[in-house]
C-alpha cells in the first residue's frame, strides 16, 4: 500500500470519528428546535395548570368582591324606611333612590366594559373598589335627599366596575370547574346581604343609618389592599400583545399550583379590534346578544323586585297574614294621611335574613342543573319556577308560610342571576368579553331602575298588580332563553370572534 493510500485511509477514519462525535450534539440541537417549534395558547395553559392553590386565593378574594356589591345594593332595602322617615318621602321618592343607583350602574357598565377590554380588567375592578368605597362613605354625610340620591348614583357607577371582577375570575378557571366554582360565588353575595341586614339590626336602632353606612365601607377598604394578590388576566394580556406579561402570570400560577406549563412558546394572535360593539352585533353573536340583553333585564327586574317587594310588604304590613299579631295590624295609610315612620321591627329583619339564606340553599341544585342540562335549559327552568312563585306570593298564608315562599323565590331569582352571569362570560370572546358583560349589566340596570316603581309604588295600590309584571316577564324570558343559539356547557373560552 502506497503512502498516499495510507494517508487517505487515515483521513477517512478520522472524518468518521468526527461525524460520530458531532451527531449527538446535532440530535440535541434538533430536539431543542422541535421544542421551540411547539406552541400553546392561554386556554391550553389554563387547562394544563388545572385547579389549585391559586384558584382558592382567586375564589376568596374575587368572591369577596360580591360581598361589597351585595352590601351596596341590599343597603337600599334596609335604609329605605329610615330615609322615608327622616326626609318625609313619598313612595316614588323612595323608589327613585334605587333607580338612581341603577342609572349610575347602567351608564358606567358599558364604559367600564370598554375600558376593561381596551386597557385591562384589573384596573377597572380596582378602580371600582376605590370609587364605590369613597362615594359610599360620602353618602353617610348627605345633608339632603337630593345629595343622597346623587351620591348613591356615584356608588352605582363604582359597583359597575367591581362587577367586571366576574370576567377576571372566569378567565382563570379551567372549563370543567366553571360550572362548580362560579355558582359557589353566590355564597359571598349571601354573606354581603346578611351582613348589611345584621348591621341594620344592630346599628340603626342605636346609632342610626349613617353609622351603618360608614361601617359597611370596611370590607371595601380591606379588599383594596388584598387585590394586589390578583394578577391581570393572561387572556387580556395576549390579546393586547403583552405575551411576556401573560407568560409571567402563567408561570406564577403554575408555581402556586405546583404544576407545569405546556412545552413550547405561548402564541396568540394580537387583536387590534378589542372592545368593539360590532363584535357583539356580528352575525355570529347578534341573536345571542339581543336575547341576552333581555335575559339580563329580566334577571335584574325580578331579583330586585323580590328584594324590594319583601322589604315593602314587611315595612307597610301589606301581607295577607292569617295569624297576624298586633304589629302587623298597623297599616301604611292612616285616617289623617301618610304614616312616614314605620321602621323595621326585629321580626322584619329576621324574615329578611332567612330569605337571604335562600340565595345559597339551592346552590347544589344549581350546580347539578348546569352540569346535566347546560346553561340554556337551566335558565329556562329557573325563570318558569320564579314566575310561579311570584304569583303564589299573593296567597294568604301564615307568617311562616310567607317566609318559606320568600325563601324559595329568593333562591330561584338568585340562581337565575348567577347562571346568566356564567353564560355571558363564557359565550363572548376575550376581545369583547368585558364589553359584552358591560352591555348586559347596563340592560340589567334598566330592569333594576323599573323594579322599584313596581315593587314600592304600585305595591301600595295592589299587591297582585305589582306581582303580575314580574311573573309575565319571567315567562317571556324563559321562551327567549330556550331560543338562544349557543350552548356553552363544557366549551373552551373563545379568544377571538
Amino acid at each position: 500500500m502506497s503512502d498516499s493510500m495510507k494517508t487517505q485511509l487515515v483521513s477517512s477514519i478520522h472524518l468518521q470519528e468526527v461525524e460520530l462525535q458531532e451527531k449527538p450534539a446535532d440530535d440535541k440541537q434538533d430536539s431543542n428546535n422541535s421544542n421551540n417549534d411547539k406552541t400553546f395558547t392561554v386556554e391550553d395553559a389554563v387547562e394544563k395548570i388545572g385547579f389549585g392553590r391559586f384558584h382558592i386565593l382567586l375564589f376568596v378574594i374575587m368572591g369577596s368582591s360580591n360581598i361589597v356589591e351585595a352590601m351596596e345594593i341590599m343597603l337600599l332595602a334596609v335604609v329605605s324606611p329610615e330615609i322615608r322617615c327622616e326626609w318625609r318621602l313619598e313612595d316614588w321618592q323612595v323608589a327613585l333612590v334605587s333607580t338612581m343607583v341603577f342609572l349610575g350602574f347602567m351608564v358606567c357598565g358599558v364604559l367600564g366594559g370598554y375600558i376593561a377590554d381596551r386597557y385591562g380588567r384589573w384596573k377597572v375592578v380596582f378602580g371600582g373598589f376605590v370609587w364605590s368605597a369613597y362615594f359610599s362613605l360620602l353618602t353617610s354625610f348627605a345633608p339632603s335627599y337630593g345629595w343622597f340620591i346623587f351620591l348613591r348614583a356615584m356608588v352605582g357607577c363604582g359597583v359597575a366596575g367591581v362587577s367586571q371582577g366576574f370576567v377576571l375570575k372566569t378567565e382563570f378557571i379551567p372549563a370543567k370547574h366553571r360550572a362548580t366554582l362560579l355558582p359557589l360565588a353566590t355564597i359571598f353575595w349571601m354573606l354581603g346581604s346578611m351582613l348589611i341586614i345584621i348591621l341594620g339590626m344592630l346599628v340603626v336602632p342605636t346609632l342610626g343609618w349613617r353609622w351603618m353606612i360608614r361601617i359597611s365601607v370596611t370590607p371595601s377598604i380591606i379588599l383594596i389592599f388584598l387585590f394586589k394578590f390578583i394578577p391581570e388576566s393572561a387572556r387580556y394580556n395576549v390579546s393586547a400583545g403583552k405575551t411576556e406579561a401573560a407568560m409571567k402570570t402563567l408561570h406564577w400560577i403554575a408555581k402556586m399550583n405546583r404544576a407545569s406549563l405546556p412545552p413550547g412558546r405561548l402564541v396568540e394572535p394580537v387583536t387590534s379590534e378589542r372592545g368593539s360593539w360590532r363584535i357583539l352585533l356580528s352575525p355570529s353573536f347578534r341573536r345571542t346578544s339581543v336575547l341576552l340583553w333581555y335575559s339580563w333585564f329580566v334577571a335584574s327586574f325580578i331579583y330586585y323586585g323580590s328584594v324590594l317587594s319583601s322589604s315593602e310588604l314587611l315595612e307597610k304590613n301589606l301581607l295577607c297574614v292569617i295569624d297576624a299579631d298586633k304589629e302587623h295590624q298597623v297599616k301604611h295609610r292612616h285616617e289623617d294621611g301618610l304614616c312616614y315612620c314605620i321602621p323595621f321591627g326585629y321580626s322584619d329583619y329576621q324574615t329578611l335574613l332567612i330569605s337571604c339564606l335562600g340565595e345559597v340553599a339551592l346552590v347544589p341544585a344549581n350546580i347539578a342543573l348546569l352540569n346535566v342540562f347546560g346553561r340554556k335549559m337551566t335558565l329556562t327552568v329557573l325563570q318558569l319556577l320564579a314566575a310561579f312563585f311570584f304569583m303564589i306570593l299573593n296567597i294568604c298564608s301564615t307568617m311562616f308560610g310567607f317566609t318559606v315562599l320568600l325563601f324559595l323565590l329568593r333562591s330561584l331569582v338568585s340562581m337565575n342571576f348567577n347562571v346568566v352571569y356564567i353564560y355571558t362570560a363564557e359565550v363572548y370572546p376575550t376581545v369583547a368579553r368585558s364589553l359584552g358583560m358591560g352591555f348586559c349589566t347596563s340592560f340589567s340596570r334598566i330592569g333594576g331602575m323599573i323594579a322599584p316603581f313596581i315593587a314600592q309604588v304600585l305595591m301600595s295600590q295592589s299587591v297582585i298588580l305589582a306581582l303580575c309584571p314580574f311573573a309575565v316577564a319571567c315567562v317571556l324570558c324563559a321562551l327567549g332563553n330556550f331560543l338562544m343559539p349557543i350552548e356553552t356547557k363544557g366549551r373552551a373560552l373563545l379568544q377571538n370572534s
